[in-house]
């Protein structure tokens, strides 16, 4: 059955669907030996010889959804020009091809989701589906109730007005100041840039939710599988409210007590 050549793609594990977009329109794919510009171009998987940079393009009729803790000093993309190691060099025993959900930024840890499933990464990586994504930071010195209202209001970057977040502190200490940060965007590097803006100097950012999905006791550099349900409640249902499973909360401590 003939299909949008970027639905292929992402079909595939190949790159999302927008991504895969941009692979078409910059030449690097052919059908039957000739290279397609054109969006909207159809093809047949089963009977059309597909390529992506030479490569032949072959659909897993499996879906695979896992989430990564992603260590910090690697990046989120499927390689690299620079020679950084890259996440996927985490899950090698995973037979299918799968790409990240959105990106982490080089020195940012935590929960990254990773799919052969182009169209429930695009469901995830359209703005109109707002899925909330907690972070937990840690700063050098004090973070101010103005700086609270002002992260919690919105911030004005250099691509605009950021939308409301959620801001909780966790723990205080003589030195830093720990807090958890919940946004529904998906602005690169995000979080960085709002504590840029404040003047707020970042010691540590690690992702510990994404929508319905906690990143619980997952070891950097490990992962788990993502059960088909629940990848199905993640893009199906209102993640704006809290995950289905608790957190415990870290336990606040006064100025001056325990770890620095």
């Amino acid at each position: 059955m003939q299909e949008r050549l970027q639905k292929i793609l992402a079909s595939a594990g190949l790159a999302s669907r927008r991504a895969a977009e941009t692979m078409i329109t910059e030449g690097r794919v052919t059908v039957n030996g000739k290279v397609v510009t054109e969006l909207g171009t159809k093809a047949d998987p089963d009977s059309d010889k597909i390529t992506l940079d030479g490569k032949p393009v072959s659909v897993s009729k499996k879906r695979v959804y896992l989430v990564l803790n992603k260590p910090a000093g690697y990046v989120t993309t499927l390689s690299d020009p620079s020679g950084r190691p890259v996440v996927t060099e985490l899950i090698k025993d995973i037979k299918e091809r799968v790409f990240p959900v959105g990106r982490l930024d080089f020195n940012t840890e935590g929960l990254l989701l990773l799919t052969n499933d182009g169209e429930w990464a695009n469901k995830l990586a359209h703005p109109s589906h707002e899925v909330e994504k907690e972070y937990l930071v840690k700063i050098r010195g004090d973070l101010s109730g103005d700086k609270i209202a002002l992260l919690s209001e919105g911030i004005k970057l250099d691509d605009g007005m950021t939308a409301p977040a959620k801001v909780g502190i966790i723990r205080v200490l003589e030195k830093n100041v720990w807090f958890t940060i919940v946004i529904h965007e998906g602005r690169f590097r995000q979080v960085r840039r709002m504590c840029e803006a404040l003047g707020l100097p970042l010691v540590k950012l690690k992702r510990i939710r994404y929508g319905n999905i906690l990143l619980d006791d997952l070891k950097p550099g490990e992962y788990r599988v993502l059960a088909p349900s629940d990848a199905k409640l993640l893009a199906g249902t209102d993640n704006k409210h809290s995950a289905t499973e608790e957190r415990k909360p870290f336990k606040r401590q006064r100025p001056g007590s325990g770890k620095r």
